[in-house]
């Protein structure tokens, strides 16, 4: 990696830019169809997207990596939203679970945060295979990189993952 990319990607930590990407109109809701409607992980998403911003995808090296984060999100974070979820009716009649549900809503986000830190130090991991440069620059290369990624087949998790892709500034070469 060079010492410029390097400097972007820590200069915009990817928990920064995962918060100004779901901030921004259409994301938050993009993001969540493509997890419960295509079983996507929102945090390895917005990690490829922070990527592909840099002009650059996830080498053999982070790939590898992801299986363990991914590990992470089933077995932490997915129990977590699954009980918030679960609770969120008894919640608007029972004071007591919707403080519950508030700790497990916290906690979820805390997981979240973990999943993006982890993502962030494969990202920057001194290795020559953590990332390799993006085919193509440009939306609808972005939206076939994150589509094969991530197996997105279907034509409405298509036009779903595209509102997210062009909420991204134009991606940037690799340096």
């Amino acid at each position: 990696m060079t010492a410029i990319l390097r400097a972007r990607l820590t200069g915009q930590p990817l928990w920064e830019f995962a918060l100004a990407l779901y901030g921004q109109p259409g994301v938050e809701s993009a993001c969540l169809a493509l997890q419960d409607q295509a079983r996507v992980d929102v945090c390895e998403l917005l990690w490829r997207c922070w990527l592909l911003r840099h002009g650059v995808v996830p080498g053999p090296t982070a790939e590898e990596g992801l299986v363990e984060v991914l590990r992470w999100q089933r077995e932490v974070t997915a129990p977590l939203r699954r009980l918030r979820r679960r609770l969120k009716p008894e919640a608007n009649v029972r004071p007591g679970v919707a403080e519950l549900r508030e700790t497990l809503k916290h906690a979820e986000l805390q997981a979240e945060r973990e999943t993006l830190d982890q993502l962030e130090r494969l990202a920057l991991a001194d290795s020559s295979t953590a990332l390799t440069p993006a085919p193509s620059a440009g939306v609808r290369a972005a939206d076939k990189v994150l589509a094969n990624a991530l197996g997105l087949q279907k034509k409405t998790h298509l036009s779903t993952l595209h509102t997210l892709v062009a909420s991204l500034d134009p991606p940037s070469r690799p340096r």
